[in-house]
């Protein structure tokens, strides 16, 4: 890369960290220099894009839109440039330095997060990683640089998106121990009649696949709500009469708070997990580390 382009590499390097950390002293920290000269080499950004790049919000400092707009291409030239000068491919992964963000429901953090943040520490220990909770509304991440990583129900991957299917899952119904639902037969009608029920969905829907399969049979149930993440829910099942939902590989956090599984008495559709990635990651060794410590993790859930 030429001065002429405006940025040589050193300066993209630093404009990656800026971005990841959005903040002087992280970045300053990450590349090993004083914060005045992290607070420089900002202002040689900032001169060579015409973009101030990163502005106060209070005690925070958030990127411009023109700094969202190119910062998936950013990392993209970023890492594409490690991989052609790195020495060896396959180099000690004890070595690298990085931050990974995963994007996914609360549970994925809270099912796979410690497993996660274990191995981290003893195959890649200058790995971090960041979970980030899905959002109420679709946004292309993965195209962006917002995330590494998408785990979960993959519905809204943009075309160019890699995405790996893993396993299909099911829902199970969940309730407090000694809930009445608990005695007898479990039929549909009992199911639909019981208490009400409590809906998790990131975007506030009060229906979904179980009320399609619910009308078939001519039935409804009483939905009462819904909250935005399974172990928000829950907590909120634990205290109440409600009748909830949890994933099959979400089971051990209904486990830990001590309620009661069971299986749904309808037929409903499978629930098909997998994880997806922007291709600009494709030959980064760490990335396809990252890439299969999560499919060996999910593919553990699958077999218990």
């Amino acid at each position: 890369m030429t001065q002429s382009a405006g940025l040589d590499l050193n300066l993209l390097v630093a404009l990656d960290v800026l971005l990841e950390e959005q903040s002087v002293r992280g970045a300053a920290a990450r590349l090993h220099l004083s914060e005045p000269a992290m607070s420089r080499t900002l202002g040689r950004i900032r001169k060579a894009l015409g973009d101030p790049v990163l502005v106060r919000a209070g005690r925070r400092m958030v990127p411009t839109p023109h700094a969202l707009a190119v910062r998936a291409e950013v990392s993209a030239v970023v890492e594409r440039a490690r991989a052609l000068f790195a020495p060896d491919r396959d180099a000690d992964l004890r070595d690298v330095t990085r931050t990974f963000t995963i994007l996914g429901h609360d549970a994925i953090a809270a099912t796979h997060g410690a497993a996660l943040f274990a191995r981290a520490a003893r195959e890649a220990p200058g790995i971090r990683l960041r979970f980030l909770s899905e959002s109420h509304l679709d946004a292309p991440f993965l195209r962006q640089g917002t995330a590494d990583l998408e785990v979960g129900v993959i519905d809204s991957a943009a075309p160019e998106v890699h995405v790996e299917p893993v396993y299909e899952d099911r829902m199970l119904g969940v309730v407090r121990a000694g809930h009445p639902l608990l005695t007898g037969e479990l039929t549909p009608e009992r199911f639909a009649g019981a208490a009400g029920h409590l809906i998790v969905s990131r975007r506030g829907r009060l229906q979904g696949p179980i009320d399609d399969a619910l009308a078939e049979l001519g039935l409804q149930r009483r939905v009462v709500g819904s909250v935005g993440s399974y172990p928000a829910s829950l907590f909120v099942v634990h205290e109440t009469d409600l009748i909830g939902l949890v994933s099959h590989w979400g089971r051990p956090l209904a486990d830990t708070l001590g309620l009661v599984t069971f299986e749904i008495p309808l037929r409903l559709p499978a629930v098909k997990l997998g994880f997806a990635w922007h291709p600009r990651h494709d030959a980064d060794p760490a990335h396809a580390w990252l890439r299969g410590c999560v499919r060996e993790l999910m593919l553990r859930e699958s077999a218990g």
